[in-house]
């Protein structure tokens, strides 16, 4: 290498959602959604480089490979796919370019510790076979990376193995050393200096950086690495990743673009698709609080906020919701104030006299000291109760039906009132609930009317074991510029969501008809 690659403008984003985030424990991807994931990645968000998996794993993870690789190919993304390869005489970088693809990401032993107790080698003998595996990759066309698995406690503990291994690799078709936190235990200070021993020593090289959130530390010392000039970070989408996870995509990419004067090339306003995507595949919830993504990040919840955002935006930093295609909320509830309220009927097109704004707002604040919650899917319902007048649904159920059985597809159906006219339909599913709302989409179709997408569907049971208590069903549905959100409460599991679905197709066709 004739130049430094240190404090380069971009700093390269290499996506391990795929290979670092299936060690997630309970996530495993089909090769179809591997492919999909890839898709949304590489065209999508825009990643620089993507780790779509590991050699030799299974016949599954060769499927997804090739599937991936073929896909790959047609648009000129080869050199940004790679694999993490082993070294093991050569057997990954034959099965790497059997799959098509062009990159190794060859793990190594990157702490004399792990080389000696682990491997039961001398550094010389690792090295050696290092050498050989490489030299191998590079004779049938492979781009070699090198992953000095452990580096941070190899930096710590054995600075002179790091330095001799480093001092044999400058001899070798090396593209990249990636220096993993493989355990999570660095602070900024420590990642600091030991990035400054690295450039110092190896002003040259090509360095990523990989992160573990072991110590909640990943994006800290993401941020430290990408202020330190390195050239690419490590991330998974939703922070996947064994025990505490990987780097989170999300909060690394607004990180670098608001705190460092360095540059991404991903496309912010697809972080959230990406992390409802993962969500949905992997199983795995995001917590409502995760910065960039949660289901909360956007919602002010104190009436001073409100109040201070309507009079000049005083409660906004530069994480706008609008850059990721998000909206702001202001929630109903016990610590809800004049603006809050305001600011939900603007949203819905609702005008109160001062009179009845106030008795809604305190029974808000009722509704909220009980626990309950409030949303604005609520506030007709709300209205209408405090006007002690009966809130004309123009949708009613008139009756509906569900089967859910061992031997037989589950099936349901409905009855529907629309304005006075009676519309019947049945549909299967793949459960009680999605046959339901097929039936439902049936029936409102004869009417004219679209049934958003449901989004995301979450049930709360008190804890106690109570098989009669009450369940509260909170559902989102896909709306014009932010989800809608829709709660019902009831004993049985179904009713409440059908309760849910129920105020949500009012909430629809009133909007439709406003």
């Amino acid at each position: 290498m004739s130049k430094s690659h240190r404090h380069s403008t971009y700093v390269e984003i290499m996506d391990t959602t795929l290979r670092d985030g299936e060690q997630t424990p309970g996530v495993a991807y089909t090769p179809v959604e591997k492919l999909q994931i890839a898709q949304v990645l590489l065209s999508k968000l825009r990643v620089d480089r993507l780790e779509v998996g590991s050699a030799r794993v299974s016949a599954g993870e060769q499927e997804a490979v090739l599937s991936i690789a073929k896909w790959a190919a047609k648009r000129g993304f080869e050199q940004r796919l790679e694999i993490l390869g082993f070294v093991d005489d050569g057997k990954s970088v034959d099965w790497i370019r059997n799959t098509g693809c062009k990159v190794i990401n060859l793990l190594v032993k990157g702490s004399e510790k792990h080389c000696r107790i682990q491997l039961r080698k001398t550094p010389e003998e690792h090295f050696k076979q290092v050498g050989e595996n490489i030299l191998y990759a590079d004779k049938q066309g492979l781009d070699v990376n090198v992953y000095l698995e452990d580096w941070s406690n190899g930096m710590r503990d054995s600075f002179q193995y790091i330095h001799a291994f480093m001092t044999f690799l400058q001899d070798f078709p090396v593209k990249r050393i990636m220096l993993p936190d493989t355990l999570g235990i660095l602070n900024p200070a420590a990642t600091t200096r030991y990035l400054d021993w690295m450039y110092s020593a190896f002003p040259k090289a090509k360095m990523d950086f990989h992160a573990h959130n072991d110590y909640g530390l990943a994006t800290a010392n993401s941020l430290t690495a990408a202020e330190a000039g390195i050239s690419g970070i490590h991330t998974t989408v939703n922070g996947l990743g064994e025990r505490a996870g990987n780097q989170s995509l999300a909060e690394i990419a607004a990180v670098i673009h608001d705190m460092t004067s360095r540059k991404t090339h991903l496309a912010e306003k697809q972080l959230q698709y990406a992390a409802t995507l993962m969500q949905t595949i992997s199983g795995k919830r995001n917590s409502s609080n995760s910065p960039i993504i949660g289901s909360d990040v956007y919602t002010q919840t104190c009436g001073v906020h409100a109040d201070g955002d309507k009079k000049g935006n005083l409660y906004a930093n530069k994480l706008l919701p609008e850059r990721f295609r998000r909206k702001r909320v202001y929630a109903l509830g016990k610590l809800s104030g004049k603006a809050s309220l305001e600011k939900n009927l603007d949203e819905m097109g609702l005008e109160l006299d001062s009179a009845l704004h106030s008795k809604v707002l305190r029974e808000i604040v009722r509704l909220g000291d009980k626990k309950k919650s409030v949303t604005p899917a609520d506030l007709p319902f709300i209205i209408s109760d405090v006007l002690r007048t009966p809130l004309m649904d123009k949708v009613k159920f008139i009756d509906y039906q569900i089967l859910s059985s061992s031997s037989k597809t589950p099936c349901a159906s409905v009855t529907i009132s629309y304005n006075g006219e009676i519309i019947k339909s049945e549909a299967n599913g793949d459960g009680g609930y999605d046959a339901f709302v097929k039936a439902v989409r049936k029936c409102m179709k004869k009417f004219g009317v679209t049934v958003p997408l449901l989004l995301d569907y979450e049930v709360r049971i008190p804890p106690g074991g109570k098989t009669d208590a009450l369940v509260e069903t909170t559902i989102s549905w896909e709306g014009d510029t932010a989800p809608l959100r829709t709660i019902g409460i009831d004993s049985d599991q179904i009713a409440a969501a059908i309760e849910a679905t129920l105020k949500m197709l009012n909430l629809v066709v009133t909007k439709q008809n406003s």
